[in-house]
């Protein structure tokens, strides 16, 4: 049962709600003194679904911009209020002004929040029963911040590269080169997993991997569903999958500990040796094994689902514009022939991928691989001559920029050349956010997305098999039918 399912089942309890909905918003219509609150423009919807319904259709039909679209030419260009998943009322932030505020306001005005949904499914703290604001500056979130960081920080990645680059020549000449047809997004998918799983965990058992994937694509699949836990919703499979997938990670980290005991030169070859070896001052590990497999879990996040839906939609724009595959072919065959015979990829030669980078910029602007992101309101504060009160969710979203003309000319043109020198205005292209919570992984995904475009584009052409294949978000963009391509070697 998917999310547009599971929205239908709040039909059937809508009269439950519906008094609670009202004294919500009867409450929110004025101050602490009583005095009426200018609020942002907008609905809320239905009681608890609000406008889930509406958000869910646009992604089907392949528009999410026009659920952001619509709302701002009814109601206000600079932010409206909606309701979604279940969250109460949410302030959607909108255009560069509105990007700029909310990513330069963060513990100012608003705070790092997470919808309900992924909170159950990983096992964070329930925001109801817990102080936020102390658990996202707690000891425990502040070691799992800094192993992300370390885990993504220049030197890593130079060290990475070799490593990603030696997996993609083995993983297109074992899944792409014996087939004359394949899938590309499942292939991909398998691809930056197994990559992941061997920085983090030096994981290289096949069947061990499956195991762990199976997991993983249903707790992702079920992050940012709507919250009913009944049997078959895409929610529940989530919240299952997530306990296997913790016993399975809880199992790895006792067998390493093993390992470095019993290790006479401990070597640290990964992410899970050096949060397992990482003592403070008594000599004690700074991390909980529970803490280690959140840190895991979270990594595995975001270094796989977006970044392999971005590699496809490469792949999907390159197979519609044959003369930009040029570009990017003549870019990466000179890198290549710069190299020696068996010579993996380095640092270097990454940095030389400009064009390529550039198309994959204007990808990511057509087709953001994240919907964007939410904070939760500290205290009462006003924007644009509306009152956003403390408690509110905020949200800013990439389809309030990514697709104006006010920014981007023509918006719907695949045109690389919009990132040439400075490229564009700040706080217009967002697919990795801004300010302090940026994606800490931006350039984790960016030097992996030039060495996976590098091996495909030196290896083969190819030609889509269905060429207007529908895209839908749900909430991520998505080729409906995974991007069956047909692959042709170089001469």
């Amino acid at each position: 049962m998917d999310l547009f399912e599971t929205c239908t089942l709040y039909i059937a309890i809508l009269y439950v709600s519906l008094s609670l909905t009202i004294y919500l918003v009867r409450r929110h219509k004025s101050g602490a003194d009583g005095t009426a609150l200018n609020l942002p423009p907008g609905r809320i919807g239905w009681p608890i679904i609000g406008e889930t319904l509406d958000f869910v259709m646009a992604g089907r039909n392949g528009t999410p911009e026009k659920f952001v679209t619509d709302r701002t030419s009814r109601y206000s260009s600079d932010i409206f209020r909606t309701s979604l998943l279940g969250m109460g009322d949410v302030a959607v932030f909108c255009g560069a002004s509105g990007n700029k505020f909310l990513f330069s306001g963060e513990n100012k005005y608003v705070t790092s929040w997470w919808p309900r949904s992924i909170n159950m499914v990983l096992e964070f703290p329930d925001p109801e029963a817990v102080d936020m604001d102390n658990f996202y500056n707690s000891d425990a979130v502040a070691k799992s911040r800094s192993f992300n960081l370390e885990f993504v920080k220049p030197e890593a990645l130079q060290r990475y590269i070799p490593i990603m680059d030696s997996m993609a020549k083995q993983h297109l000449e074992a899944d792409w080169a014996p087939y004359g047809e394949v899938r590309a997004f499942p292939l991909l998918k398998k691809y930056t997993f197994a990559l992941s799983c061997r920085l983090i965990m030096s994981i290289h058992d096949p069947a061990h991997l499956a195991r762990i994937e199976h997991n993983f694509a249903l707790v992702t699949a079920g992050l940012l569903s709507v919250p009913i836990n009944f049997p078959g919703t895409a929610f529940n499979k989530a919240v299952q999958a997530g306990k296997s997938m913790r016993e399975d990670l809880l199992s790895i980290i006792n067998c390493r500990k093993k390992e470095i005991v019993d290790e006479k030169d401990i070597v640290v070859k990964d992410l899970l040796s050096r949060m397992l070896l990482a003592k403070d001052e008594s000599g004690q590990p700074i991390m909980k094994d529970t803490e280690i497999g959140n840190t895991i879990i979270a990594n595995l996040i975001g270094s796989h689902g977006t970044i392999s839906t971005t590699i496809t939609f490469v792949m999907n724009y390159l197979a519609e514009y044959p003369d930009v595959y040029k570009q990017v072919l003549k870019e990466q065959t000179e890198i290549a022939r710069s190299k020696g015979p068996d010579e993996l990829l380095n640092w270097d030669d990454v940095q030389k991928m400009r064009y390529s980078w550039m198309v994959a910029c204007e990808v990511m602007r057509l087709c953001p691989a994240g919907p964007g992101g939410y904070r939760e309101v500290i205290k009462d504060f006003t924007y644009s001559g509306f009152t956003i009160p403390k408690g509110w969710k905020t949200h800013w979203t990439p389809y309030s920029t990514h697709k104006d003309p006010q920014y981007f000319p023509d918006p719907e043109k695949f045109d690389p050349s919009r990132f040439k020198g400075s490229g564009p205005v700040p706080y217009t292209f967002v697919p990795f956010g801004g300010g302090p919570r940026m994606c800490p992984g931006k350039e984790y995904a960016r030097v992996l997305v030039l060495v996976v475009m590098h091996n495909l584009v030196t290896n083969f052409r190819w030609k889509k098999t269905i060429p207007d294949e529908k895209i839908i978000y749900n909430p991520f963009p998505v080729l409906v039918s995974g991007l069956p391509i047909r692959t042709e070697p170089h001469a």
